[in-house]
Formats: structure tokens, C-alpha cells, sequence
């Protein structure tokens, strides 16, 4: 756990997210500032602050984060119609909690190209 760190904290159980999925590496909540009418966050357990910090001993987690986001979407019914998976990284691309996650976004048309 890093000090300070929101998505620690909620790893840690000092704070309440709205899970839809937990496991031994892996927790995904719902965004309490969602983007899309399905706005999901999956989190390493582990702390990485960002995609810049991944290692190569991080590729079986980073594969675990793309699976559980695949389970969510399929568990939630909307695999088949489509979603997307974003990853930001540091300021400029809209990070703003420093510790990996991805969003999981779905429920509306995704426009191209992004942001």
C-alpha cells in the first residue's frame, strides 16, 4: 500500500468502492464519476503508479487486469454490443489517480478518435 493513494485505501478496506469484482490481484468498482453509462475501474491489488512503472514481472498481472475487464463486460451483457478499455497515463493523458487502472466503458456509441 502507498500512503496517501486513493485506490490503495480502497484495497486496504478504509474505503468502500461499489465492487463487481474481487479477487487475490484484481479489484473492479464502479467510477463514481462515470464517463459512460457503464464506467468501470479495474485495479492491480498491488501498487503501480503508472503505465510507465510496469516491469516485465508485471506481464502476468496486466494480462489478469484485460481478463477480468473481458469478464465484467461479459458478465454485464455487454461484450457483444461492444466497449472500450482506456489506460491513461500521467497529467497530460488524464490520469489523475496514481495507481494503474483501467476503465471500462460501455452503454453508449464510442466516437473515434478519442479525447
Amino acid at each position: 500500500m502507498t500512503e496517501g493513494c486513493l485506490f490503495c485505501r480502497m484495497v486496504a478496506g478504509e474505503i468502500a468502492p461499489d465492487v463487481v469484482y474481487e479477487d487475490a490481484e484484481v479489484l473492479a468498482f464502479r467510477d463514481v464519476n462515470p464517463k459512460a453509462p457503464t464506467h468501470i475501474l479495474v485495479i492491480p491489488k498491488a501498487h503501480v503508479a503508472t503505465l510507465n512503472d510496469l516491469t516485465e514481472e508485471h506481464a502476468p498481472l496486466v494480462g489478469r487486469l484485460f481478463l477480468v475487464a473481458k469478464r465484467v463486460a461479459e458478465e454485464r451483457g455487454f461484450a457483444g454490443p461492444g466497449y472500450r478499455v482506456v489506460v491513461n497515463c500521467n497529467r497530460q493523458a488524464g490520469q489523475s489517480v496514481f495507481h494503474l487502472h483501467l476503465h471500462v466503458l460501455a452503454g453508449r456509441l464510442m466516437g473515434w478518435p478519442p479525447g
